[in-house]
């Protein structure tokens, strides 16, 4: 696939000289800094050490006192309090933590998750009709509900109490909670909006320990949770969250719950873990027991206080992802045969596939590779109580929902943002749905947003990378959105030796400059690129550095993200 680079613009000179200075590294690093708005010696410090001192006081949240003060009154009269979530990562994550936390504290609390073909995502009729059928009379909803307003009002005819911890985007009207925790409120305070569904979890948990003097420890227990929500929900890994991702790695790393053990265990993966490992091994896992059984599992294991019932919840949940895989690559394949056949739905700007017997559990995961095999808008359909049920997916700076909006004469419902959206319609509209959705992508979307796009940091030499240099580098860590993983620029480059490939696709070679070491380095899905990389015929780099470990043996390795011939005029609006 044809990738453009974009080189990213300069940041401010006379601040890249004046941090570099007081911090003694590299300009290259200073401008990283800067960019991510770090531009003091103080800034630094809070950047590169972070700490919870840096957590802010739960209490600055809009309607805090009001939950804590409604979770003191059920308690207080042994009222029954259930514990709600949505079944994906982040929704099991924050009941997990929520209902470990006050389980300890109060017996008459149990949790809920509702089913994601019967009741489907967020607050459920259902859901509310067994509280109050089961007498409980306050509902913790996690991850969902800020636009559950007719809900709410529902559960509200029936006693029903709500507290709603949610980090999505309100609607116009907020539902009549007793308390609405969600920094993106526009009348919350709250200086930090990011927050994943378990991390607004953590600071209900917080508030309610800082008022009755408990000892944080309490507190940092669910740190590991946190991180794992924060890394499989996509959210900003910038101010708190990235405190909290840092904590929370250092808490997978060291001192795991019994659950998150025996998550990594059957993961197979040994060392320490990155966010990327917790995105890619332990996130799949646990949204597999939603996917392909019950959520409900993945709660199960991870509170779970004895390795045996971990073990038994782990193997199970790992081999529901093995399914889940195989559903995956069956339907990936399928798709993909549908499109390369068909030289209508290759010439579309946009990707709308259907088959009525797809799992639905997993159509989400096979928009995104769809998406990323041809990089256009892409839409995947299937059957599901009667309706079809779609996900979609988007590239960079394309607006999927407001594209979906263009279409919502034929749908049921939808809802998502610009990247990524659910949606439901009857079955005799798809094929309407299919042209209405091309017709207003190709109005829309413009060419250069249908080539992948490769933004560049910086470009340096090789000679540049050394041991400091990396190991400032790696301090930028834990990368995610809004702090990725630099990528650099380097032109002029050679193999040194030969260039072979590895697996079923990937490139693996040793490249240096003149004057440089010979870097070991590996481009992923690249294979098609092997005739450029002759010995001593130059091309260009651009490329995120990090570390490999191979048989307790470390090293710099380059993670090469595109590769072009050398020279290679930079063309208008990129390189």
């Amino acid at each position: 696939m044809i990738k453009r680079w974009v080189l990213k613009d300069a940041a401010d000179a006379s601040t890249v000289q004046e941090l570099a200075a007081g911090l003694n590294i590299d300009p290259v690093l200073s401008a990283l800094l800067v960019r991510r708005g770090v531009k003091t010696f103080d800034e630094a410090k809070y950047f590169f050490r972070p700490s919870t001192l840096h957590l802010h006081d739960p209490f600055l949240m809009q309607d805090m006192e009001k939950a804590i003060d409604r979770i003191e009154q059920a308690i207080a009269k042994n009222e029954k309090i259930l514990v709600y979530g949505d079944y994906d990562v982040d929704g099991t994550t924050a009941v997990a933590l929520v209902y470990s936390f006050f389980q300890k504290i109060h017996q008459n609390i149990e949790y809920y998750i509702p089913d994601r073909y019967k009741e489907g995502y967020g607050i459920s009729t259902a859901g509310i009709d067994y509280a109050a059928a089961n007498g409980f009379s306050l509902i913790i909803a996690l991850d969902c509900g800020i636009k559950s307003v007719d809900k709410i009002a529902y559960a509200n005819t029936l006693n029903v109490d709500f507290i709603i911890c949610d980090h999505h985007l309100p609607g116009p009207e907020l539902p009549e909670a007793i308390a609405v925790l969600d920094p993106k409120r526009a009348d919350c305070a709250y200086p930090f909006k990011e927050l994943s569904g378990a991390g607004i979890g953590l600071k209900l948990i917080q508030a309610w320990s800082d008022k009755h003097g408990l000892p944080f420890e309490g507190v940092a227990e669910y740190f590991d949770l946190v991180a794992i929500s924060i890394a499989c929900d996509i959210v900003h890994i910038t101010g708190e969250n990235r405190v909290l991702a840092h904590l929370g790695l250092q808490k997978i790393n060291e001192n795991p719950c019994i659950g998150v053990k025996m998550l990594m265990q059957v993961a197979g993966r040994t060392g320490t873990y990155t966010i990327s490992d917790v995105v890619f091994l332990l996130g799949p896992r646990i949204n597999a027991a939603g996917r392909i059984d019950d959520a409900k599992h993945a709660v199960e294991l991870l509170i779970a206080c004895h390795e045996d019932a971990a073990k038994e919840k782990g193997d199970m949940i790992n081999i529901r992802n093995t399914e889940r895989k195989g559903h995956d690559q069956q339907i990936t394949d399928e798709a993909l045969g549908m499109i390369d056949n068909d030289e209508v739905m290759i010439a579309r700007k946009s990707t709308v596939v259907f088959n009525k017997n797809w799992h639905k559990g997993v159509i989400g995961i096979v928009a995104s590779r769809l998406t990323e095999k041809y990089y256009r808008p892409t839409v995947v359909l299937t059957q599901s109580n009667g309706h079809v049920a779609g996900s979609a997916r988007s590239v960079l700076g394309y607006d999927l929902y407001e594209a979906l909006c263009g279409c919502s004469d034929l749908l049921i419902q939808f809802g998502g943002h610009r990247y990524a959206a659910g949606l439901t319609m009857h079955p005799e509209n798809v094929p309407a749905f299919i042209q209405k959705f091309e017709e207003v992508v190709s109005s829309t979307i413009t060419d250069e947003q249908l080539v992948q796009q490769v933004s560049i940091d910086a470009e340096i030499e090789l000679k540049d990378i050394d041991a400091k240099f990396f190991r400032i580098l790696a301090q930028f860590a834990p990368f995610g959105p809004e702090n990725m993983s630099p990528v650099f620029l380097s032109k002029n480059v050679y193999v040194s030796g030969n260039a072979g490939l590895v697996g079923s696709n990937h490139v693996k070679m040793l490249v240096m400059q003149p004057g440089s070491a010979a870097f070991s380095s590996i481009a992923f899905n690249q294979g098609e690129l092997l005739h450029l990389l002759k010995p001593g015929v130059p091309f260009d780099i651009c490329y995120t550095i990090e570390e490999n470990v191979w048989r307790e043996q470390r090293s710099i390795q380059l993670n090469i993200k595109g590769i072009k011939p050398h020279p290679n005029p930079p063309r208008e609006g990129g390189l």
